[in-house]
């Protein structure tokens, strides 16, 4: 059988057609899992494999993607860690015990990955299966979330829109910030290697908050300990993709750190974001909300990307963050047919 689109794609080898998939193409948008969200909480789903599967493989039976990325969170390794994490109703995630005094990262247990998220990593391994006996041509992304990114929710104790709390521990306490992010980064790099050793063909670094530092401050404080995660991820020889949001300024940076694919947002085009990559394959970068607009609207977007793009080997057509609440299936499954029909 001949590779998949996708993962030749992640190569920078040439395609019949660019690969989609989105992220949270699994998500709250779909009947499907509404329903299954009505009866358990997101992380109850988590710990249920066999209905990580079942949701997994939801969006590639009804949208036609290139490639299927496992459900789960990547705040998962909080509990393990001994933060706690809950999700209330409507809200983002809460951590119960967050870290605001170096003492507070002496105190994170030990985790290894093969014991305490043995859970998630079966969820991989189901999902592979069931791909293997359903859609034996679609490839399987294994997630996990960045140091930094784990690191601000932790010491934050859930979402935030300025990251001060962060910014004045990584300043402040720099050693304790160092020995924290250490920590993360062999958990993250450890976890992923798992989840491909489990059956992921690709996996996907979440670096989501690292938009909010200067390039200085990611060099110091982020860069190495990035770089250790995706070089644990890597060593298991499946391609790594290495996604932030706002981070336009640091593509250089980001791209030194590591990975085989450089995820960018739609804050700047994706040309201009290639030309700084370089020689690397690049996945984006369509705005989420354009998916609420008017269809004329959304093909001539969709179409902007793909004349940038180039038909140059590399590209994997997705969002520049995961599908919104709200957003029509049929719009999502339009996007898929057009960038395939425009070999």
């Amino acid at each position: 059988m001949p590779e998949p689109r996708f993962l030749t794609a992640c190569r920078r080898k040439p395609v019949d057609v660019t690969p989609v998939w989105f992220m949270r193409q699994a998500g709250r948008y779909m009947p499907e899992y509404r329903a299954a969200r009505a009866q358990q909480s997101i992380l109850e789903i988590c710990h249920r494999p066999k209905l990580v599967a079942q949701i997994s493989l939801q969006p590639v039976e009804r949208l036609g993607v290139d490639a299927a990325i496992v459900f789960a969170d990547i705040l998962l390794p909080f509990e393990p860690l001994g933060l706690g994490l809950s999700y209330a109703a409507g809200e983002g995630p809460k951590i119960w015990r967050p870290i605001r005094r170096p003492a507070d990262v002496d105190k994170l247990q030990s985790v290894d990955p093969a014991q305490h998220l043995a859970y998630a990593i079966e969820g991989v391994r189901q999902t592979k299966a069931a791909l293997a006996a359903r859609f034996p041509d679609v490839p399987l992304i294994g997630f996990a979330g960045a140091p930094f990114t784990l690191a601000s929710y932790a010491i934050e104790g859930g979402t935030s829109r300025s990251f001060t709390t962060t910014k004045q521990f990584m300043y402040e306490q720099p050693k304790a910030w160092h020995t924290l992010a250490e920590k993360l980064s062999i958990l993250v790099g450890r976890f992923l290697a798992q989840q491909a050793e489990a059956g992921a063909d690709a996996l996907q670094l979440f670096d989501s908050w690292a938009g909010c530092l200067s390039v200085d401050d990611y060099r110091e404080f982020v860069l190495p300990h990035t770089r250790q995660a995706l070089q644990l991820a890597g060593a298991s020889g499946v391609p790594i993709i290495h996604f932030g949001t706002d981070t336009a300024t640091l593509l250089e940076a980001m791209t030194e750190a590591g990975g085989d694919v450089i995820g960018v947002d739609w804050r700047i085009p994706l040309d201009e974001a290639w030309a700084r990559i370089g020689e690397r394959a690049i996945q984006g970068n369509l705005d989420p909300a354009v998916l609420l607009g008017p269809r004329p609207d959304l093909e001539r977007r969709v179409k902007e990307i793909l004349r940038r793009a180039g038909k140059r080997p590399g590209h994997i057509f997705n969002l520049g963050h995961g599908i919104l609440p709200g957003t029509p299936v049929e719009n999502v499954k339009a996007v898929v047919d057009l960038v395939h029909g425009a070999a």
